[in-house]
């Protein structure tokens, strides 16, 4: 039996691992386009049509991209602001793609952080997200509650002197749960986030309360539980004087008595993990 859940999971994780791929693939060619000029709409519509053409119908949710301080959510009051404008992207000035496709049934959600030339302040933003990944790491194999993990990033952030952005998030996340999607020929969205996908978290956070955890990993009294086996889409953001950056990715949480193997990033094949690698190299 323990081969079989074994084979099973290693396939589910080839799939989450290849949509993965697949929409940094996409943020990677879209961030090689974009010039000055181009707005949030177009940058967020340049994704969604790369990812159509390549047989994604279904979401997480649609793109977005965030220009200049709104890599900060400099000014976010309510949630209609993080939905892509007609803000155009100038020299020096950092963007974020975020995506989430779902495509044969995995879930993806990434964040990528870029800048349109040199950006000393989004430089040093990019190199201290590193401490950040291997932090909640660290901490999640330790299976320390999910709040205090949120604290003690949200500490180090301050430790180096930025903000905490995804503070402004709804709810205050800094993860939230996936899970596979059943495939359907249509599949619609409410306010930009797929009808399955939705209805999975919502599933999820039925079934945790009675179980007493939760699906979104926050600030609050309810991520108080120690972290719950699965996929989790983890999204430490920081914010610097109008600049953010961040990274979104994959993490898998087992209930594996072997600390390795009880929580590893999906893949360390990322463009911010490759520029860890050379940030060090040059060093």
């Amino acid at each position: 039996m323990t081969s079989a859940v074994d084979t099973q999971l290693r396939a589910d994780l080839r799939g989450f691992r290849a949509v993965q791929r697949l929409a940094y693939e996409c943020a990677e060619s879209v961030a090689a386009r974009l010039k000055p000029g181009v707005t949030e709409r177009e940058a967020a519509r340049m994704q969604r049509d790369w990812l159509r053409a390549r047989g994604v119908r279904d979401w997480f949710h649609l793109p977005f991209a965030w220009f200049g301080d709104r890599t900060a959510f400099a000014g976010f009051r309510v949630p209609l602001q993080f939905f892509p404008t007609s803000r155009r992207l100038e020299p020096g000035m950092p963007f974020i793609l975020d995506m989430a496709p779902v495509h044969q049934g995995f879930t993806a959600d990434i964040g990528y952080s870029g800048c349109l030339g040199l950006n000393p302040v989004h430089d040093r933003l990019l190199s201290d997200l590193e401490a950040h990944r291997d932090l909640i790491l660290r901490e999640v194999r330790e299976r320390r509650p999910l709040r205090e993990i949120y604290q003690d990033v949200e500490r180090l952030m301050r430790h180096q002197g930025h903000l905490n952005r995804h503070r402004a998030y709804p709810f205050g996340v800094i993860a939230h749960k996936v899970d596979r999607v059943a495939e359907r020929r249509w599949s619609p969205t409410v306010f930009g986030f797929g009808t399955q996908s939705l209805k999975g978290l919502a599933s999820d956070a039925v079934h945790g309360h009675r179980d007493g955890w939760s699906p979104l990993w926050s600030p609050y009294r309810f991520s108080d539980h120690p972290p719950q086996p699965g996929l989790w889409a983890v999204e430490p953001h920081l914010g610097f004087r109008g600049t953010g950056a961040k990274f979104e990715e994959l993490l898998v949480v087992t209930d594996s008595r072997d600390p390795e193997q009880s929580a590893f990033w999906l893949d360390d094949d990322l463009p911010h993990v490759r520029r860890w690698t050379e940030e060090r190299a040059a060093a």
